[in-house]
């Protein structure tokens, strides 16, 4: 049929996506917008590479205060294990702590693209700045958010959202990590509520967090669908942080284990049905995942960044070492591989606003970003040289942050996994 038959004959909408372009500054690329008929003739089709004039203004916000209160402490906080927990009145400030949820509960009323953006930018200067901001918003509070109650969202979630207080979120359990089905804490009912004991390990704010909403068997008969979920506050008699890890990188993202002992919680603390905690557990992960992708691309971003940086200082031979067609190439892969992460980043991030189901392509955008970071902060050691494998650079620092991205939220072995199941779902 004629273009102009067509366009008269139909009725036509438009879908737009979200994705990404230019990486060398980090901008988000592309609004693509399809022109579809109710007969899915396809009609003109149109892509322009803009962010909103909002999202621009947010994303160089970010940016800003990324590279003014954090750039200047990365290597201190870094070698101290410090947790820069002074940051929290400034991240609330910018509405970083509640970017995902209403303003009714204190939030920014912002949507997983802008949530993404932030992430990227505040870990192309720090991950465990950009990590820290991740566990709060997608996994503590947005749990609270889907699941929780009114009363608990009223209770719980505008102070979290507002950065009144801080949260944190514990699944994994010293013999439950990528089969977190095998929680072995238990929730025991007793007058009007649940006895807790248990461990949860690897838990970012275990230490400071005001909330955890964490997991325990409550019927072990049904096994993974015996799971309830719970809400504990840091002053509840029996619940306490323990051992803080000396990790190998995001080391001012504060990870410790916690510890229940005896610990009554309240029935009106549970958060969701019970026995439904490892499914929703799951779903929250699906939306986590995406912001391990953000952080992937932001640390690759720095990392790519540093190298283009420093192979413009650097001279060998009488030239700048980036005159070279080998370092040319490292440079041009590096670019490649970081905007085909941020397309897969922002495609999962435009779905999850739209309201679709993202379990494959979550663990799509995960898998490709992790592991895409670690070969990009590798090649960036690789352009310093000897100089990479010193801390006098940041080079070094990047890879370390990035090598957590493949197995923080299920490891890559996990997301192959997730992705085959849901591709032969359709097969």
């Amino acid at each position: 049929m004629p273009s102009a038959v067509a366009d008269h004959a139909f009725r036509h909408h438009w879908v737009t996506m979200l994705c990404s372009h230019n990486v060398a500054t980090g901008v988000l690329a592309c609004r693509l917008s399809v022109r579809r008929s109710q007969t899915d003739c396809l009609g003109p089709l149109r892509m322009d590479f803009e962010l909103t004039e909002e999202q621009q203004q947010m994303k160089m916000s970010v940016r800003e205060f990324a590279e003014a209160e954090i750039a200047p402490h990365v290597m201190e906080w870094d070698e101290a294990q410090h947790f820069p927990i002074e940051l929290k009145p400034k991240l609330a400030e910018l509405g970083l702590l509640g970017v995902l949820f209403p303003e009714e509960y204190g939030g920014a009323g912002l949507g997983y693209v802008e949530y993404a953006t932030a992430i990227e930018e505040l870990s192309r200067v720090d991950g465990s700045v950009g990590i820290s901001v991740a566990a709060h918003n997608s996994l503590c509070s947005n749990h609270i958010y889907q699941y929780g109650t009114e009363a608990q969202k009223k209770k719980y979630l505008t102070p979290l959202a507002s950065g009144e207080h801080l949260g944190a979120w514990g699944l994994t359990e010293p013999g439950a990590g990528s089969d977190a089905s095998g929680t072995r804490t238990t929730a025991v009912r007793k007058d009007g509520g649940w006895v807790i004991n248990g461990t949860k390990n690897f838990i970012t704010h275990a230490i400071h967090a005001d909330t955890c909403v964490a997991f325990a068997l409550s019927d072990r008969a049904k096994h993974s669908k015996g799971i309830t979920g719970f809400i504990f506050e840091k002053s509840m008699a029996g619940f306490a942080p323990a051992k803080k890890e000396n990790k190998l990188g995001l080391r001012a993202s504060e990870t410790a284990s916690v510890i229940f002992e005896d610990c009554f919680v309240p029935d009106e603390n549970r958060v969701g049905e019970e026995g439904m905690g490892f499914v929703n557990a799951m779903e929250i992960l699906d939306g986590g995942r995406i912001s391990i992708a953000a952080l992937a691309v932001g640390i690759a971003q720095g990392a790519y960044e540093s190298a283009v940086r420093y192979s413009g200082e650097r001279e060998q031979f009488g030239k700048p070492i980036r005159e070279f067609q080998a370092i040319q190439f490292k440079l041009a892969d590096m670019a490649t591989q970081i905007d085909a992460a941020r397309l897969l980043m922002y495609r999962v991030a435009w779905m999850k606003d739209e309201g679709k189901r993202t379990t494959k392509e979550s663990s799509m955008a995960k898998l490709f970003a992790s592991e895409m970071s670690v070969r990009v902060c590798e090649e960036a050691i690789q352009i310093h040289g000897g100089y990479g494998y010193t801390k006098d650079y940041p080079a070094e620092k990047f890879w370390r942050d990035s090598k957590l991205c493949t197995i923080g939220e299920g490891t890559s072995e996990i997301q192959r996994i997730i992705i085959a199941r849901e591709i032969l779902k359709q097969a």
